[in-house]
């Protein structure tokens, strides 16, 4: 497993470990975490440059999760990871002669699309072209495409979530997209009173532990193809205030695009304020194919999902991997400082 160490690395290991047909899981990543679940092997690899063959070598599958956010100021080191680097990991998988790839999109591979029905995998994934992100798993989407071309002897499973949420990831996530100067712990419902209600303004999420089984299930059975991941209800300022206990209040979308700009600008944020665009963006998707065909069905609401995260962002949780750590930081957040806000990883 490629990215085993992030939210959606933690979650699939989890899953596959208490599977009794799942003999042994090989996590690579770049700096080896503290973690141990059972049957687990960690090795230390760079998907931009290290040698990924030998390790795919023997395996009934390789998931391919690795993926660099940040430094959003820095397009070039995120496309070399990220696009280049998967696919480095395509290749390998090939020369190994592994017999099935799972590979994790996303909904931000996407073109814009509708807001008020869901749409199913054959809508465009040309993504959002402002954001380096929705640029990067576009690009990604069409080389996989000609993989499968070139390779049809190999199983090839692309995952499409939308926003994977779970209290372990919160830390993480608080670090790569609301920055140092957040307030981590004031992230709570009681103490924000109003959520902005910006048009377009629907998302969909799912929970880290539900992402993971459905990870798991196309490891282990013999679907193929692309497959939309969230869970209910579609996330929007009326669901968020309800969950908030906040009223909602008109916002133009480009006053608060403004705001992210200026925030991004200033370096008061790592979040490139083109993500803000991309959410916008991105259609709904429809997730009948996943609970046909691969049997997911997830245990958690998007608002449980949600609310994990604020629990988490509340209680600064983590895990004992690098990405999650709650100190990976440093203390008093230097090294998230030191390093640049969204300039370098």
């Amino acid at each position: 497993m490629v990215g085993a160490t992030g939210n959606l690395g933690t979650s699939v290991v989890s899953s596959l470990v208490v599977d009794s047909s799942v003999t042994s899981v090989l996590g690579l990543a770049r700096r080896p975490p503290d973690w141990r679940p059972e049957k687990t092997e960690w090795r230390s690899v760079d998907v931009s440059t290290g040698d990924l063959a030998p390790h795919f070598e023997g395996s009934d599958a390789v998931v391919h999760l690795a993926w660099l956010f940040q430094p959003t100021r820095d397009p070039i080191t995120t496309w070399h990871v990220n696009a280049l680097g998967s696919m480095r990991v395509f290749a390998a998988a090939a020369r190994a002669k592994v017999p099935a790839l799972v590979y994790s999109s996303s909904v931000g591979a996407y073109s814009p699309g509708p807001k008020d029905r869901p749409v199913s995998e054959d809508w465009p994934t040309h993504g959002w072209p402002g954001a380096a992100y929705g640029r990067e798993k576009a690009y990604v989407e069409r080389a996989l495409d000609i993989f499968e071309h070139e390779h049809p002897e190999i199983r090839v499973v692309r995952l499409r979530p939308g926003f994977v949420f779970k209290r372990e990831a919160a830390t993480e996530q608080r670090r790569l997209f609301g920055g140092p100067f957040l307030p981590q712990r004031l992230i709570r419902p009681s103490l924000i009173p109003v959520v902005p209600d910006v048009p377009g303004l629907r998302f969909q999420a799912v929970h880290g532990d539900d992402i993971g089984q459905a990870f798991h299930r196309a490891v282990t059975s013999q679907v193929s193809g692309a497959f939309n991941i969230a869970a209910d209800p579609v996330i929007d300022p009326a669901v968020l205030a309800e969950l908030l206990g906040a009223r909602r209040v008109r916002v133009p979308a480009g006053l608060l695009r403004g705001a992210a700009s200026a925030a991004w600008h200033a370096r008061l944020v790592p979040a490139a304020p083109d993500l803000f665009d991309m959410l916008l963006a991105v259609p709904i998707m429809d997730v009948s194919r996943a609970r046909a065909e691969l049997g997911w069905q997830p245990r958690y609401s998007a608002v449980d999902a949600l609310r994990d995260l604020l629990e988490g962002l509340r209680t600064t949780s983590g895990m004992a991997t690098p990405p999650l750590s709650a100190d990976t930081g440093g203390p008093l957040r230097i090294g998230e400082l030191a390093t640049g806000v969204g300039r370098r990883p």
